[in-house]
């Protein structure tokens, strides 16, 4: 998970800024403390635990930047730690796959070939940070009332701290349903709105974003903005179910993302091309109960990613339960483990504060 956020510092022209922005990303290399995993439990329960939310493009002038902002090669270098200099990477064409992938397949992380709904209502989520270099995440169309929620990471779209800082909240968010070797084939959503856990406003205790992640706050949502021809994103993508009940030991479960470590590492295994899938048993994690993971490879951009109970691999439906906040360096058990922080009552007020939007 990022740092809290320091002193933005303008357009960075050396590598002295670049390994902030690095862990800003999000953090499912890094590694932390079992003292840091075990302080923010007590030190965030005497908190009342509200909803703290972020204008985004509101008018059409700025939708329309934020649209134009994001060009292929744009789209195809975020998350690149010096994109001057990053090779654009070269697309990704695994040939599709249409016959439906068995129910319950271990999959410790290949390029989903299996089209479906899946491929449609998950997108990347493009940002910028405060210091002007550029990241993605992942996210989720979910059913809703007002038919505009997308669900990721907190970390996506903000540091821990206080939310009026000028360098707390990410910008120029741009959600790219079924986002595929840098081309937007649905479109792509500037965001209107936005919201996190109050969690997230201040350090207690010193506590930075790994701590607050690891007891459970890291879920957000984002109320998207109309396209260009005035739909709603769940009219444009469909839309998966959600549901915020206690994960079960166990339970298969499958995750999705657009990591692109490769970006920055050439002996990384993805460039952020293509979305990404995982399935196994879920389990708690040893340093961090609260978030539960299943082996996965994915690494950075799969943050934010959906992990769905009762998948079904030949409609590419399921039911979203958690999002992607971090691997096994920080929570603890096997390598090649991603973990989720599971969707309970703070998702569930985020998620009834998005639906009273309306776009």
């Amino acid at each position: 998970m990022p740092k809290t956020p320091v002193t933005p510092t303008g357009t960075p022209t050396t590598r002295r800024a670049l390994p902030r922005r690095l862990a800003a990303v999000g953090a499912l290399l890094r590694s932390a403390t079992t003292a840091a995993v075990l302080l923010p439990n007590t030190a965030l329960a005497a908190e009342r635990e509200t909803v703290t939310t972020h204008a985004g493009a509101t008018t059409a002038q700025e939708r329309d930047l934020v649209d134009a902002y994001w060009t292929p090669a744009r789209m195809k270098l975020a998350g690149a730690m010096v994109p001057e200099i990053t090779p654009v990477p070269e697309d990704d064409n695994t040939p599709d796959d249409p016959r439906p992938l068995p129910a319950d397949t271990l999959d410790p992380g290949a390029v989903w070939t299996h089209g479906g709904a899946v491929t449609r209502s998950v997108g990347r989520l493009f940002f910028t940070f405060s210091d002007g270099y550029d990241g993605s995440c992942t996210a989720t169309v979910v059913a809703g009332a007002n038919r505009s929620t997308v669900v990721t990471s907190a970390h996506c779209l903000r540091g821990v701290g206080a939310p009026a800082a000028a360098d707390t909240w990410n910008h120029n968010l741009y959600f790219v349903p079924g986002y595929r070797n840098g081309t937007k084939p649905l479109g792509g959503f500037s965001i209107r709105t936005m919201a996190t856990s109050s969690r997230w406003d201040s350090a207690p205790s010193g506590t930075g974003s790994d701590g607050v992640a690891v007891a459970g706050h890291d879920a957000a949502v984002l109320v998207a903005n109309r396209s260009a021809e005035g739909r709603r994103v769940a009219d444009v993508t469909g839309s998966q179910r959600i549901a915020f009940t206690p994960p079960v030991e166990g339970e298969f479960v499958h995750s999705f993302g657009y990591p692109k470590d490769r970006l920055n590492n050439p002996d990384g295994k993805y460039t952020g091309s293509r979305l990404i899938h995982c399935a196994g048993p879920s389990r708690p994690g040893p340093k961090a109960p609260l978030l539960w993971g299943e082996p996965c490879d994915m690494s950075h951009g799969a943050s934010g990613g959906p992990h769905f109970t009762g998948f079904d691999p030949a409609t590419g439906t399921g039911t979203l339960v958690g999002v992607t906040t971090t691997s096994e360096e920080l929570a603890g058990g096997p390598a090649g483990t991603s973990y989720a922080t599971r969707l309970g009552d703070g998702a569930r007020r985020l998620y009834d504060w998005a639906q009273t939007r309306a776009v």
